[in-house]
């Protein structure tokens, strides 16, 4: 039985390399626990001067966002032991290329999950939806999200007045 273009883009969880980090998606099911979220991240989400309309977000417009489907394009929670701490999200450009975005909270930098994280999204884009590219943009002065991108392989691919463009070739899906 094949399965369908939507069936493919929802998944109970998935895993990470990091024991007790996994990914869902999120959808206005966990409405409170991402407004904590973000109401807690505030200053950390802009401090680089980026993120300033989600960090502006109230209850509302955070659940509105929630509600709305982001198909083709994939928006997943980070849990850490079932908790939400943070964002990544794969946005379908221009199918099979793709533009990564994400965020953790504050207390969940610096410990190895927003690359684990990215991993586990770009690899399930890959095998599963066959991207070949992916994209992703930092604010200069964010070293540390540069940092995880070099980490997963990313190159830069072009810098920009206020970001960096970083690039990541994905290996071509075999032909059937």
């Amino acid at each position: 039985m094949a399965v369908s273009h939507h069936e493919m883009r929802v998944f109970p969880e998935l895993a990470t390399r990091v024991p007790g980090l996994t990914l869902c998606v999120l959808t206005a099911g966990r409405a409170d626990e991402y407004f904590a979220l973000i109401d807690r991240n505030r200053a950390h989400l802009t401090q680089h001067g980026d993120y300033e309309a989600l960090a502006a977000s109230d209850y509302e417009t955070a659940h509105a966002e929630l509600l709305q489907d982001p198909s083709p394009s994939l928006r997943c929670g980070v849990l850490l032991h079932g908790a939400l701490v943070g964002r990544v999200d794969l946005v379908a450009v221009d199918p099979p290329k793709y533009s990564l975005g994400y965020w953790l909270d504050h207390a969940a930098t610096g410990q190895g999950y927003a690359t684990a994280a990215c991993r586990a999204l770009i690899e399930y884009g890959a095998t599963v939806w066959g991207a070949t590219d992916v994209f992703a943009g930092v604010t200069h002065g964010n070293a540390k999200s540069g940092a995880v991108l070099t980490r997963l392989g990313f190159e830069v691919a072009e810098v920009f007045e206020t970001y960096t463009r970083y690039h990541r070739a994905l290996a071509a899906a075999p032909v059937p």
